[in-house]
């Protein structure tokens, strides 16, 4: 009997612990309780007062305290975190550590992504990413990577490590290589987009664990491993041998091009600049 009830309460335990990940994702995905939870908040209302007042008030939605809390201290609420003004709510070390590599300011959703950028119906709005040298290898050394969402066009800039200055850096350089620059650009959750307002365009954030929302890169990222493969050290390349891979996939036609090369669109619509220094940015640790 004994084993039956802690076999029960393992199960309990395990469902609050996998039903907790998603609280934020709960209140993120539903728009009025969102709205419900913010106005409050910015009239100074606590995580308690919101959740009791909505109970007392029988709305059609519930979210408890916690929930609040968790979802205020996950990326999907961090930005309201302002509005705070008792410290009701005390993570441990190990949520610090965790809300610490997570937290990036003023990080806006890719679901306030107009739907033109999501249709890619004009040029200039990219992905941006990152591929990393293999665990078994001392060095830091990554390649930052931008994909062009209409022309499929990519570049790649080896950097020293992916301190978010250093990764804000290289994405800025490429952007200078570009007549129009960037419109926007779309990332996901890593600590190297800390700095993200330091670039020069309009960026949006992937929900978490959800890289398919830029599959583009995604896909660029696998046929750049075809030439540096994953598990090498990225530190081993050189810039000669990194330009040739960008030569290689952007001068790879592509049926969705209608079987023009990315180069070939990018150039046909001016969105390159032609015989001009990019100015230099810092892309060293």
């Amino acid at each position: 009997m004994g084993h039956i009830n802690l076999q029960m309460l393992n199960k309990k335990s395990y469902v609050r612990r996998k039903n907790s990940k998603y609280q934020g994702k709960k209140i993120n995905q539903d728009v009025e309780l969102e709205k419900y939870i913010v106005l409050r908040l910015k009239k100074g209302w606590s995580p308690d007062d919101i959740s009791g007042r909505m109970k007392k008030d029988k709305e059609i939605f519930y979210a408890s305290k916690t929930s609040i809390y968790e979802w205020l201290y996950s990326v999907y609420g961090q930005r309201y975190c302002k509005y705070l003004y008792s410290k009701q709510y005390r993570p441990s070390k190990k949520d610090k550590e965790k809300n610490k590599k997570e937290i990036i300011p003023n990080r806006i959703s890719i679901s306030e992504r107009s739907k033109k950028i999501n249709k890619r119906e004009t040029y200039g709005h990219y992905e941006g990413d990152t591929v990393v040298s293999g665990k078994r290898h001392h060095s830091k050394h990554a390649l930052a990577v931008v994909y062009e969402r209409k022309a499929k066009y990519v570049h790649i800039k080896k950097i020293s490590c992916l301190k978010p200055k250093i990764f804000s850096n290289a994405i800025t350089f490429m952007s200078n290589s570009l007549s129009i620059g960037m419109k926007s650009l779309t990332l996901d959750n890593g600590i190297e987009n800390r700095y993200h307002e330091q670039i020069p365009t309009q960026t949006y954030f992937c929900d978490p664990y959800s890289s398919w929302q830029k599959g583009g890169i995604e896909n660029i990222n696998k046929m750049i491993r075809r030439f540096i493969p994953k598990g090498s050290d990225i530190k081993q390349y050189d810039e000669e041998y990194i330009q040739l891979v960008v030569n290689l996939l952007n001068n790879k036609p592509r049926k969705s091009l209608n079987y023009k090369t990315p180069l070939e669109v990018m150039q046909k619509n001016n969105l390159l600049k032609v015989n001009k220094k990019v100015p230099a940015v810092a892309l060293e640790g």
